[in-house]
């Protein structure tokens, strides 16, 4: 089979397979347990159809630019990998300013237990104080207050709507108040509002001195690709031994190497979040379902 021939049957299989992973991403995955449930949300979905559609065009230029197979396998990995390699920062910002407005809401619940309000009735009236990144879970919090869910069992899922394990200390502290009725909460709110604030501070420093290297993988990125493009245009005849099958081994182990330096670097620029412990069902009280309440005893 001759080259133009593998070449074709190479970028027929990207095509085929994008094809196949986007239809199927449209469609959705289901799990074994619950066959009504997806596993991708629809931005997930829509995340995933954009990365393969920007793998199959990316696998498509470097083919035509080069010519050679591992060009344009790389170029399908760098591109359903872009998000990835390049972007967090957008990521860290939403979460940063959820954490803002999580200290906020915190410090609204504070305000409004202190005029001798319980909980129930302070946490509708801090709607008003939410930001828009908090505002629809708290709204759904209310949402299931009102349908009458036991506070507990609506501030677990209020938990697990956010998903942050800093939101996870200040609703434990919630759920235990609901549960004990003991005094003392005002205080512990703020405390934890001036933690939250403290957090938001050290992570705004972190994210500052790794921007820097966010960008420094971004100008190696481009400068690569851009040697490589301007080499294969302006000279063939330099790179010409790679498009031998020699050359091709070559160009998978040069390849290999630089993912693996993009993937640390990669590393270097992320920021490990804990990991939650308000999960489950440790919080209720024993022998209670959620939503059930337990029958007076006789």
């Amino acid at each position: 089979m001759s080259s133009d021939g593998v070449l074709g049957l190479f970028a027929g299989g990207i095509c085929g397979g994008g094809i196949l992973l986007l239809v199927a991403a449209m469609a959705g995955w289901i799990t074994k347990n619950d066959s009504r449930a997806p596993v991708f949300s629809q931005v997930q979905l829509s995340r995933l159809g954009q990365q393969i559609t920007v793998a199959v065009l990316a696998a498509i230029v470097a083919l035509v630019i080069t010519g050679w197979v591992v060009a344009g396998i790389a170029a399908a990995l760098l591109g359903f990998f872009w998000r990835s390699l390049l972007g967090g920062a957008r990521q860290a910002r939403v979460e940063m300013q959820r954490l803002e407005e999580l200290a906020s809401w915190t410090e609204s619940l504070r305000d409004t237990i202190a005029g001798a309000v319980g909980l129930e009735q302070a946490i509708p009236a801090s709607i008003n104080a939410t930001g828009p990144a908090l505002r629809r879970h708290v709204i759904l919090l209310v949402d299931r207050l009102r349908t009458r869910e036991p506070l507990p069992d609506a501030l677990m899922k209020f938990a697990a709507d956010l998903g942050d394990p800093s939101a996870d200390l200040i609703i434990a502290a919630l759920i235990l108040n609901a549960r004990l009725r003991g005094p003392g909460l005002r205080d512990v709110l703020t405390s934890l509002s001036l933690a939250a604030r403290e957090e938001l501070d050290m992570r705004g420093r972190i994210e500052a001195s790794r921007r820097s290297t966010r960008r420094s993988v971004q100008i190696i990125i481009g400068v690569t690709v851009l040697v490589v493009v301007g080499f294969t245009v302006l000279s063939p005849s330099y790179v010409k031994p790679y498009g031998t099958a020699g050359g091709q081994l070559m160009l998978i182990v040069i390849f290999a190497l630089f993912g693996a330096g993009l993937l640390w670097l990669r590393s270097l620029a992320q920021y490990e979040v804990p990991e939650r412990f308000l999960t489950g069902k440790s919080v209720l009280a024993p022998g209670r379902e959620p939503g059930v309440e337990r029958e007076p005893a006789s």
